[in-house]
């Protein structure tokens, strides 16, 4: 049976009325298990002005009651973690654990944005002239909304939602039409936790349902994760139209090794390009040693290592990792290692027409690694988005780390050496807004600011951490005088700080 999904508004599912739908495949097996409603202009409309009412109240609610909210949702979401994750894990592919992870690292934001009661706080200035005193406040903004890709169903929304909330917007999802169902229930627990009804909304939907929320006057910020173009085109027309926006698209990591790296260490981090199908924008798709020996050894580690990867089902708890999310995401992977063979890269195991037993429709491709690829060439240039690392040599530390920084991306980057000199030098120079050193996935904790440079980042703030609240609240600055003894008449001479 192929259920029919929701929306989520006003704190109950709303069935689709417009009649245009979405396929909701389960990668594993290749066969369509649910339905998602399409919005239409006139529903996100109606979505929107629910999120308007409820977040009049919600607005009000000072800031440790709204923190409470989402630590209530924590309990509920680490007593369903299980049911979760594999919903998550049945419409996008990845592993059981990869899920958990998804989830998890999501719930961390929300912890972290519980701290507003601290965040929130303003400056004052006492005595900034005779009895004068300056000071700022954050509100904020209204309603505001995320757009969010298939590849995190769960983190990435959870990451635009908690400071949102609980700086006391209402928020709308616009989330992946792939992979809906566990936002959707993500939704219900926080009715369950004591958000009030109409301040978190669900609304499925495709670029119709994105112009909605972009072109109307009453959404006051826009939060997205996706493609460059669509990164972009977000940005560039959210802020045509007086919104906040945080907009992050894609990217191509580099993981430069030096001479002096533990290879064993490299060689066991071979998952940062293969788990989730490749399909992370953290993931590190381009592995530079420097030099021809530490290349060799690197390439022959690489290559014993992805033969030993076992892809399966994604309730296969012994996989390590699952399906693409979609035939057509296989077709795209595969044109490309085809690219990379025509254009004389070496290939040194190939993934394409990966078949795991019993699930012979599924959307599998296996590991696939390139070696000697010459940074001119399309693999190298443009984001793969499946499971390939690609290896690119650099004669000397200075190509490695223009490498990593000539690259029109600019997400993510990480080095390996056991030299403290190189790798603070590294953490100086390269053009990349997150840097690890001797760590994979340069995924930094809640509390500090996630977001890429160049082609990777749109938009004057990061996502995360203190740049999170800044973004989903305004500034207003009281100038405030209480003169002593009688009352004086109105003033219109500005007041000299004195």
């Amino acid at each position: 049976m192929v259920r029919e999904s929701t929306y989520f508004v006003g704190g109950k599912h709303v069935a689709g009325t417009s009649g245009q739908f979405g396929d909701v495949f389960d990668p594993s097996t290749g066969a369509v298990q649910a339905r998602v409603p399409l919005a239409t202009t006139e529903k996100v409309q109606v979505v929107i002005a629910n999120a308007e009412e409820a977040q009049l109240a919600w607005g009000e609610w000072n800031p440790q009651r709204r923190a409470r909210v989402l630590l209530k949702f924590l309990e509920l979401v680490a007593r369903d973690m299980d049911s979760l994750a594999r919903t998550l894990a049945s419409e996008h592919g990845k592993a059981i654990a990869d899920a958990k992870g998804d989830i998890q690292r999501g719930v961390e934001v929300i912890g972290f944005a519980a701290g507003a009661p601290h965040l929130l706080k303003g400056e004052c200035s006492s005595g900034a002239g005779t009895g004068i005193d300056v000071y700022s406040m954050r509100q904020p903004l209204g309603v505001v909304a995320g757009i969010t890709p298939f590849n995190f169903p769960a983190m990435i929304p959870l990451w635009k939602m908690g400071p949102a909330l609980a700086a006391g917007n209402s928020f709308i999802l616009k989330p992946s039409e792939r992979d809906p169902s566990v936002l959707l229930r993500i939704a219900e627990l926080f009715l369950e936790a004591g958000l009030p009804a109409g301040v978190l909304n669900v609304v499925n939907g495709d670029k119709v349902a994105v112009d909605a929320l972009l072109m109307d006057d009453r959404v006051k910020a826009i939060g997205l994760i996706g493609s460059t173009p669509i990164a972009q085109y977000i940005c560039e027309t959210a802020t045509a139209n007086g919104k906040h926006a945080q907009c992050f698209g894609g990217s191509k990591n580099h993981m430069v090794v030096m001479p002096d790296a533990d290879l064993d260490q490299v060689a066991g981090v071979v998952g940062t390009g293969h788990g989730s199908a490749g399909e992370r924008c953290m993931a590190i798709s381009v592995s530079v040693p420097v030099g021809k020996d530490t290349g060799d050894a690197l390439a022959a580690k690489f290559a014993e290592r992805a033969k030993s990867l076992k892809i399966g089902h994604s309730h296969d708890e012994t996989a390590d990792y699952g399906p693409l999310i979609t035939m057509d995401a296989v077709g795209r992977v595969s044109d490309a290692i085809q690219i990379g063979v025509d254009e004389r890269a070496e290939l040194l195991a190939d993934g394409r027409g990966h078949v795991v037993d019993g699930y012979e429709n599924g959307f599998y491709l296996g590991p696939t690694l390139f070696d000697h690829v010459a940074p001119e060439i399309h693999i190298y240039k443009e984001e793969v988005f499946g499971p390939v690392l690609i290896i690119v040599r650099a004669d000397n530390y200075e190509d490695a780390l223009r490498f990593s920084s000539e690259h029109m991306y600019g997400n993510g980057v990480s080095i390996f050496t056991r030299d403290g000199d190189t790798a603070r030098d590294f953490c100086a120079r390269v053009n990349t807004g997150m840097v690890g050193v001797n760590v994979p996935i340069p995924v930094p904790i809640a509390h500090h600011t996630f977001g890429g440079w160049k082609k990777s980042g749109f938009g004057d703030l990061n996502q995360l951490g203190p740049d999170s609240f800044r973004s989903y609240t305004k500034t207003k600055t009281v100038t405030s005088r209480w003169p002593s003894g009688i009352r004086e008449g109105a003033s219109f001479v500005t007041p000299a700080m004195h």
